[in-house]
C-alpha cells in the first residue's frame, strides 16, 4: 500500500478569501515503510502573506519571490501523489487549498484537467483518527508527539516537510507503533533490511544452551486454584484433558 504523508503552508486560513499555497511537503510510505522518497516545494503565491500566518510558519514574501508559481509545479506534484492514500492532519484544510489551486489552474490552461484530490487519491485524516482514539483531549501535532513520545524538538516553527515527517511518525505510532517488521532480514542487505523498519535477527542457539525454569510451590498452588475456578464455572477444564493425554504419552514411552 502506497501512502503519502502530506502537509502544506499557506498565506492565510481560507482559500475562498484568495489565500494561496506557499509550501508543500510530503513523504512516501509503502507498506508502512518510509521509502526515503519526498516531495518538497516552495511556491510563489503572487499575493501578500498575512502576518498571522508568518508568525506560524516564518515564511515571508521575500523568501518566495524567486520561487515557481503553482502552475509550474502542479504536474510534478500530481504525479508524486499518484493515486496514493494521503495521510493529512486536518485534511479538509490542506485538501481544500490544493483543490482551490487546481481549480484555478484548470480554468487557465484547459487540458489536462487535474483534481479534485478526492477523485485521484483516498484521504486519511489523522486529526479525526486522533479524536476518535483520544476524545476530549488535545490532538494537535505537538500534543500527539508528547502523547506518543515522539521527538519534535526541531519544530520551532511550522514547516511543511518537517511536519510531514513528524506526522508520519505520529501516524505509525497511532496505528501500530512501528514502520515494519522484516521477517527475511538475513536474505536482504543490511541497509535494505533496516530501511524504515525493524528487522528480526535469528539467533543460533543449541537446545542445550536453553535453561528450563520449573514453577515453585506457590506458583503451582496458584495454578491449581485457577483451574478449580474454571472447573466450577464451566463444568470442565481443557487443561485436565491435556494433562491426561500427557500422562498417557509418558507411560507409553
Amino acid at each position: 500500500m502506497r501512502q503519502i504523508v502530506l502537509d502544506t503552508e499557506t498565506t492565510g486560513i481560507d482559500p475562498k478569501e484568495g489565500h494561496r499555497l506557499i509550501e508543500i511537503g510530503a513523504v512516501e510510505m509503502v507498506n508502512r515503510r518510509l521509502t526515503g522518497q519526498t516531495y518538497h516545494q516552495y511556491i510563489n503565491p503572487q499575493r501578500e502573506i498575512e502576518a498571522e500566518a508568518i508568525a506560524v510558519h516564518g515564511i515571508t514574501n521575500d523568501d518566495l519571490n524567486d520561487k515557481p508559481v503553482f502552475a509550474d509545479i502542479a504536474d510534478a506534484f500530481w504525479d508524486f501523489i499518484g493515486g496514493a492514500e494521503l495521510v493529512i492532519h486536518n485534511a479538509p484544510f490542506d485538501v481544500g487549498f490544493i483543490d482551490h489551486e487546481l481549480m484555478m489552474l484548470n480554468a487557465q490552461r484547459g487540458e489536462p484537467q487535474l483534481g479534485p484530490v478526492a477523485e485521484h487519491c483516498t484521504i486519511l485524516d489523522t486529526l479525526r483518527l486522533a479524536r476518535d482514539r483520544h476524545p476530549g483531549q488535545r490532538n494537535n501535532l505537538d500534543a500527539l508527539c508528547k502523547r506518543y513520545e515522539i521527538d519534535n524538538g526541531r519544530r520551532v516553527l511550522h514547516g511543511a516537510l518537517l511536519d510531514a515527517e513528524i506526522l508520519a511518525e505520529v501516524y505509525l505510532a497511532m496505528t501500530g507503533g512501528q514502520t515494519a517488521l522484516t521477517l527475511d532480514a538475513e536474505e536482504r542487505s543490511g541497509d535494505d533490511a533496516m530501511a524504515g523498519g525493524l528487522s528480526i535477527r535469528r539467533l543460533s542457539l543449541s537446545a542445550s544452551s536453553l535453561s528450563v525454569l520449573r514453577p515453585g510451590v506457590e506458583e503451582l498452588a496458584a495454578h491449581e486454584a485457577k483451574l478449580a475456578q474454571i472447573r466450577q464455572a464451566a463444568g470442565s477444564c481443557h487443561w485436565d484433558a491435556l494433562a491426561s493425554a500427557s500422562d498417557r504419552v509418558e507411560k507409553s514411552s
